[in-house]
């Protein structure tokens, strides 16, 4: 038997929800990792601030605790360690320059989130250049986007939605279900296939790319699905982020449902924080906290989407006599979901405010890190000729229909609402 054979490894999920305990309780022991600088205006600023050999020791800092985590990742799920110390740096590199990007003042003004740059600097290289053998065997997309995902936990206080009061919530609720039944029949008229067609349901109704990487942990989807589903997400919310703040603004929308409308329609958290900044402090306030009780019902979804899975999936759901057992369900369900709500739950009713906020800069800076690099990731993985294919244009079209559907009730019910 060969050492590849007998070697302990552990699923994915659990990994993550391993290392993003490991991440919060290191967090919570005292080791907090400086935040690094990224913001500049010139290069003055640049060389002064984000490439000073200050900030440029935290970023070492920073490279390091997340190089082991990502080499932790790699050993339990049985990856090649080699290939991993080798090609991280380089994705870690490109986010770093994608980060600094992104700070730029100018490109701050134009509201584009550091997720979109590092994904647009990995499309650009693996659509132009050719991408090494072993640079592409090393990216671990779905564990990075999985570590951010329990680390958003963090930020998902229950006390903070329940102050929104009923009207947040309900609305929240109401388009979340209208919008995903609207998907998924959509996608179903256009015989999108079954897993894209959950995956895009997720994503448009809930929370954009943490739904969608639920919705594929859930049903075990294809991961090449799961990037064509958040790289339209994130390419459609650069157009939302901008022109709905001004489309609000010439209907003289008021700031209140101006931000329910943001918050329920725009899929990514930080696009919506971006244009409820543009309104005002009313409209990202709503905006924000609208987000987030959508973000709570993360779990609630990944659950039902997994045992709707099993029981239409499974060949024995077929059989009235043998429907799927609470352990098919069970091993359906995606794991790292728990450290989700674990974290929330630990955040929620376990720290003490005063502990959160210590914590909280340095681990939101590591939770937007792991999505950066996640999204380079997608981008080095991802290629123009795969989105546009032929057998890609009936999803985009059903995601493009349901993203306009999602528009317009979101904007409806905000207005009864609100």
């Amino acid at each position: 038997m060969t050492s590849a054979q007998t070697r302990f490894t552990i699923h994915e999920d659990w990994t993550v929800v391993l290392l993003g305990s490991l991440i919060i309780i290191l967090a919570l022991a005292g080791l907090l990792l400086p935040v690094p600088v990224f913001g500049w205006k010139d290069n003055a600023d640049l060389f002064s601030k984000v490439l000073s050999p200050k900030n440029l020791l935290i970023l070492a800092e920073q490279f390091l605790f997340v190089l082991v985590i990502a080499a932790l990742g790699a050993s339990f799920t049985g990856k090649n360690l080699r290939s991993t110390l080798t090609g991280f740096p380089v994705v870690y590199l490109l986010t770093i320059f994608a980060l600094i990007l992104a700070g730029n003042s100018t490109i701050k003004g134009l509201n584009l989130e550091a997720v979109i740059i590092s994904l647009s600097l990995g499309l650009i290289i693996s659509n132009f250049l050719h991408l090494p053998e072993w640079l592409r065997t090393s990216l671990s997309t779905e564990l990075f986007v999985k570590i951010g995902l329990v680390l958003l936990g963090t930020t998902i206080i229950f006390s903070d939605i329940l102050k929104a009061g009923s009207l947040g919530l309900m609305q929240s609720l109401v388009v979340v279900i209208s919008v995903w039944y609207f998907a998924f029949w959509l996608c179903k008229k256009l015989n999108v296939d079954d897993e894209t067609t959950m995956m895009i349901s997720s994503a448009v109704s809930i929370c954009g790319v943490s739904a969608a990487i639920a919705t594929s942990g859930a049903i075990k989807g294809d991961p090449k699905k799961l990037s064509y589903v958040i790289s339209m997400v994130l390419i459609t919310a650069i157009p939302m982020m901008i022109f709905m703040p001004i489309i609000a603004h010439y209907f003289h929308f008021s700031q209140e449902v101006t931000g329910a409308w943001l918050g329920g329609s725009i899929d990514t958290t930080g696009a919506v924080v971006a244009s409820g900044t543009l309104v005002g402090e009313a409209a990202l306030k709503i905006s924000t906290i609208v987000k987030f009780s959508q973000n709570v019902l993360l779990g609630v979804a990944a659950f039902a989407i997994s045992v709707y899975w099993t029981y239409t999936k499974n060949p024995a759901a077929n059989d009235a006599e043998q429907k799927p057992t609470l352990k098919v369900i069970w091993e359906r369900f995606p794991k790292f979901v728990l450290g989700f709500i674990g974290a929330s739950l630990v955040f929620s009713f376990l720290v003490s405010p005063e502990t959160a906020k210590t914590v909280s800069g340095s681990l939101k800076n590591l939770q937007g890190l792991w999505f950066a690099l996640a999204f380079t990731s997608i981008g080095l993985e991802t290629k123009f000729s795969d989105l546009f294919s032929k057998n890609s244009r009936k999803p985009l079209y059903a995601f493009l229909l349901a993203q306009t559907f999602n528009i317009f009730i979101t904007l409806a019910i905000a207005l009864l609402l609100f």
